[in-house]
């Protein structure tokens, strides 16, 4: 084979042939690849021929890194892109002894317990050759795992000296190497569906277009903690149908649709917004929110503002005037402001203006809504709060009369933002020139141009749109339905109905949402073979990007040069240093480290009664730049766990009691001798 890579038809094999070590696998990179049992590897993960040199390798992780020993994540992210590939120039498997060796020992120490009467859990070696591994592979395998960890025989039983069992298991531990070599049986992948974060990051990176998968479709299930095993992903009635919604939703999105209803974004109750809590708010602002929207056309939208509230629906924090500004873009387009005034009118003989006050705490926002133009696209929409020198917070210190002064001093809080309703477009004047149409129109027809001009330039956006979308070279069988429904929707309504129509079509076929890996034609079952270039090209994206591969990606695989190791060095690092591999980290990490599920933490209150939303929000984002910084810098795995710096804001450091560190950005922080307890992800 000449140092070409053989590939089989898995996403990662359930047997990792590698010479030495046939099952040295991690479970988790496994899953990240739609394994079909990820817990079988996991089960075995130094089992099998070669377990020695795997536990081994595995004892020795702390030896090796003392030793300077490196195991950068880029080789990891090849090895596991490449799924179950095999090197054929790799170093062949120890040769095994001329003759088996003499089973005495076995007859000696194992068959007492071992045998067709007591077959003591479930093993019998009576009668079984050891002279022909081939005949019971899964046996000799088992046998060989219990010798090498010296698990059997058991603590009280005599053991036999390690003379007698070095043959033994160098014999069967060649054998069983050579075996799996002879007779490669990786698996079959089983047909992956797009979960619901591979949907919408390759709907964005197809129209560039965000979209809100989580209103969208359901929730995907889990298999080991991971939402992208193959197994799990199912496929119902249900799905089908919100597939065939979401796709209607988001061609008209992209295309330019008015049609759309009002669009909700709520703030977490639980958010104390006594500070910058986004990063796309400007400095010296507190609270709010800021909001990526996309706006379908150019025209007046809607918006309307809502403050927080507590428990019995009144809004906190009027005790102080507030100046609340709303945001396009960083740019001011309106100001409201709300409090002060107001309340101390309903101080001012607080008995007899109490049910004025009352209605003022509950309607003090119903006039915080107003109109503004906006060009068609995707803008961040912001609600803050102009930062003041003055933050009244907590409780008073002593007990206070209800419907006191006091009283309500203690209950008002602090002011923050609720929810933000954004609604229209009015008067649209046009979709606009976004960046999803220039993204799908790389052709125009000038009106009033013959229908055959027209479809021409159908033909080529299709056809872009679908070769990157099914990941593959487009045929004219694939063509020919797509500008079926080119021409049903034109003849409805034109040029571009036909486009949104043909759009649909894309976002609901098979190819786009399912990774599917076809046999080449004429091949024999169960014979191993080299997948495609497009194929492990949309292994590569889906495991760095989770999302599908961009141009670049897909003309080294369709010119056949991603079989080259070098250019697949090249475009694992390219990819690596993309901003779309912040999907390593926002989508498998912290799937694997639990972080996406951190909303759902609620620690005792007795134990952390400082713990709210914006401790949690810190603690989910110190991991991704943590694990983002192993990421880009290269480091070794082994960092994970020892790498003596974090990241911390400044209500994270007083969490951890680290000095020195003000304001809500996130910087980087050196762990110094007296935090040797803290270290890596832990």
């Amino acid at each position: 084979m000449d140092g070409h890579y053989l590939a089989v038809p898995v996403a990662v094999s359930d047997k990792l042939t590698l010479p030495g070590s046939r099952y040295c696998a991690q479970s988790a990179f496994g899953s990240v690849f739609g394994l079909r049992n990820p817990s079988a590897v996991g089960d075995r993960a130094c089992g099998g021929a070669g377990a020695q040199a795997c536990r081994e390798e595995s004892a020795g992780t702390i030896r090796m890194q003392q030793a300077g020993f490196r195991f950068p994540l880029i080789v990891l992210a090849v090895t596991l892109a490449a799924g179950g590939m095999l090197r054929a120039a790799a170093p062949p498997p120890q040769e095994a002894p001329a003759e088996p060796p003499d089973r005495a020992m076995l007859d000696r120490y194992c068959l007492a317990c071992h045998n067709d009467r007591l077959r003591t859990a479930g093993l019998s070696l009576q009668g079984r050759d050891i002279g022909d591994v081939a005949a019971d592979p899964a046996v000799w395998e088992k046998v060989l795992g219990k010798l090498r960890t010296g698990g059997m025989p058991p603590p009280d039983r005599p053991r036999p000296p390690d003379a007698e069992t070095e043959p033994i298991m160098a014999w069967l531990e060649a054998s069983l190497d050579r075996i799996a070599l002879d007779n490669p049986d990786p698996g079959r992948p089983a047909v992956h569906r797009l979960n619901r974060t591979e949907y919408g990051r390759a709907v964005r990176d197809l129209l560039d277009l965000e979209v809100d998968v989580a209103a969208l479709l359901p929730p995907d299930d889990s298999g080991g903690g991971f939402d992208n095993i193959a197994d799990v992903l199912t496929i119902s009635p249900l799905f089908l149908e919100r597939y065939m919604s979401a796709a209607r939703k988001v061609s008209r999105l992209a295309i330019g649709d008015p049609s759309l209803r009002a669009v909700m974004y709520r703030v977490p109750r639980t958010l104390v917004q006594d500070g910058r809590t986004d990063e796309e708010l400007p400095l010296g602002t507190r609270g709010g929110v800021a909001i990526p929207h996309y706006f379908p056309m150019d025209g007046e939208y809607v918006f309307r503002i809502r403050m927080a509230r507590n428990r019995i629906d009144e809004i906190r924090g009027l005790l102080h005037t507030y100046r609340i500004d709303a945001l396009l873009d960083g740019r001011r387009i309106q100001s409201f402001h709300v409090g002060g005034e107001e309340i101390e009118k309903g101080h001012e003989g607080l008995e007899a203006n109490y049910t004025a006050l009352a209605n003022y705490l509950t309607h003090a926002d119903d006039e915080m809504e107003f109109r503004a133009r906006v060009t068609a696209g995707r803008h961040v929409v912001g609600v803050t709060f102009p930062e003041q020198s003055t933050v009244i917070e907590g409780p008073p210190e002593k007990a206070v009369e209800p419907k006191s002064w006091d009283y309500y001093h203690a209950k008002l809080g602090l002011a923050g933002i609720g929810r933000v309703e954004i609604r229209g477009p009015y008067d649209a004047t046009g979709p606009g020139d976004t960046p999803s149409r220039q993204r799908i129109y790389t052709c125009r027809p000038a009106s009033g141009e013959p229908a055959a001009q027209e479809l021409r330039c159908a033909r080529q956006i299709l056809s872009g749109l679908a070769r990157r979308a099914f990941r593959r070279p487009v045929t004219e069988a694939d063509l020919d339905t797509l500008l079926g429904f080119y021409e049903s929707g034109r003849a409805a309504d034109g040029f571009e109905a036909g486009i949104e129509l043909a759009l649909q079509r894309i976002l609901v076929s098979p190819y786009f949402l399912f990774r599917v890996e076809q046999d080449p034609a004429g091949i024999a079952p169960d014979t191993p073979f080299r997948i495609s270039d497009m194929e492990l090209a949309s292994r590569l994206s889906f495991f760095l990007w989770s999302s599908i591969p961009d141009e670049q990606l897909l003309a080294a695989a369709s010119e056949g040069r991603l079989r080259d190791p070098a250019v697949l060095d090249g475009e694992v690092r390219r990819m690596l240093s993309d901003p779309r591999a912040d999907a390593l980290v926002s989508n498998f990490a912290a799937q694997w480290l639990g972080t996406r599920n951190l909303s759902f933490a609620v620690p005792n209150e007795d134990l952390f009664p400082e713990f709210d939303e914006n401790l949690r929000r810190a603690f989910q984002r110190e991991t991704e730049l943590f694990v983002g910084s192993i990421l880009r810098e290269d480091r070794s795995v082994f960092d994970l766990l020892t790498a003596n710096h974090t990241y911390v804001n400044e209500r994270l450091a007083s969490h951890y009691g680290i000095p020195g560190v003000q304001g809500n950005w996130f910087r980087r922080v050196t762990l110094g001798p007296d935090r040797d307890a803290r270290a890596g992800i832990l």
